[in-house]
């Protein structure tokens, strides 16, 4: 028989990490008592099972640490500290205790690597599994916030890391791979998706380096694009015989021309996409490097609107990604 709500909730938090400096009154209470010292980022993003996950793929603790990774990425693109998050979890009547303790320690196990702390959240009953996350960040010293607006004619674009990981991970579950820890899959390529990394060190490195627009991209490099050309009021020029494509994508999709696709419009890389100035380049892609990651240039800013995508030999890519209301699981199909 499942326990009662209190039970859950008590287990929960006994897995969640200690409280940071700035929480005075931690999970429990009727309302988390927060001292920021800085201007904060709060962000809020969701996860559902049969859109962003599949439990019996996935397994649970890998939805709790995609959940919390996903809203620690949209700080990283702000260049904010992470601070603390609020996580409310809407299960089915029929979800085993052992799941929802599953996401808690997928939760905790992220919480404790990107050091943020758990300060509150609700568990409350659904017709389908939903793990939603708000992330508060705070602005570090030494720099300002990076939005989405700012990107300058002549600016560069860049991005960080690598991309088509996380939606050539879904491919490869959608062909019959089930629950279980990545070390237990032998295909380091899962890891995209079932344990993802926020770019917060290089999110803050990038700001410090004088980046002028900023976005995380979780919809898809084509789509994010052009977020960044629309708020910007300007043009992305984008080579994708630039891009840094993961490597395992090319041998999950069939060919490097279908890889290459994947990479600029499959969604949850989590990866930085960036526009600095010419000038700063060098020091920004530095910075990165010293944050454990590379920045990788394909492109400039000009005047105009939209985003141009430029195939290898000539020819261009439509801008898509993922969309919440039709697409599927990471922009995958």
């Amino acid at each position: 028989m499942p326990s009662s709500e209190f039970d859950l909730i008590a287990a929960i938090n006994e897995r969640l990490p200690a409280p940071g400096p700035r929480v005075r009154v931690p999970s429990g209470d009727d309302a988390a008592v927060v001292e920021p010292r800085a201007a904060s980022a709060v962000t809020v993003d969701a996860i559902v099972d049969g859109v962003h996950f599949m439990l019996d793929s996935y397994g649970p603790r890998a939805v709790g640490r995609k959940a919390l990774a996903a809203s620690l990425s949209d700080l990283a693109a702000m260049g904010a500290s992470q601070g603390e998050a609020y996580v409310m979890v809407a299960a089915p009547e029929d979800l085993s205790d052992e799941d929802l303790l599953g996401i808690a320690d997928g939760l905790a196990e992220t919480a404790i690597r990107e050091e943020v702390t758990i300060a509150g959240g609700d568990l409350v009953r659904s017709p389908v599994l939903v793990v939603s996350v708000t992330a508060v960040g705070y602005e570090p010293g030494g720099s300002r916030f990076v939005t989405r607006p700012g990107a300058r004619p002549r600016d560069l674009v860049a991005v960080t890391g690598e991309l088509g990981g996380a939606a050539a991970a879904v491919r490869l579950m959608e062909m019959g791979e089930r629950r279980g820890e990545p070390a237990d899959r032998g295909q380091g390529i899962l890891n995209r998706q079932l344990d993802p990394r926020p770019r917060l060190r290089e999110g803050r490195a990038l700001a410090k380096s004088g980046a002028t627009a900023m976005i995380d991209i979780s919809d898809g490099l084509g789509a994010d694009a052009t977020h960044l050309a629309d708020a910007g009021e300007c043009h992305l020029e984008i080579d994708l015989a630039r891009l840094p494509v993961a490597p395992g994508v090319a041998e999950v999709v069939g060919g490097d021309d279908d890889a290459l696709e994947l990479a600029a419009s499959g969604g949850e890389d989590f990866e930085l996409l960036v526009t600095v100035p010419r000038e700063h380049f060098a020091a920004a892609a530095q910075a990165v490097a010293d944050s454990g990651s590379e920045l990788t240039e394909i492109g400039y800013v000009t005047e105009g609107h939209g985003v141009t995508l430029r195939l290898p030999g000539g020819g261009e890519l439509e801008a898509r990604g993922f969309d919440q209301r039709r697409g599927s699981l990471s922009g995958s199909g």
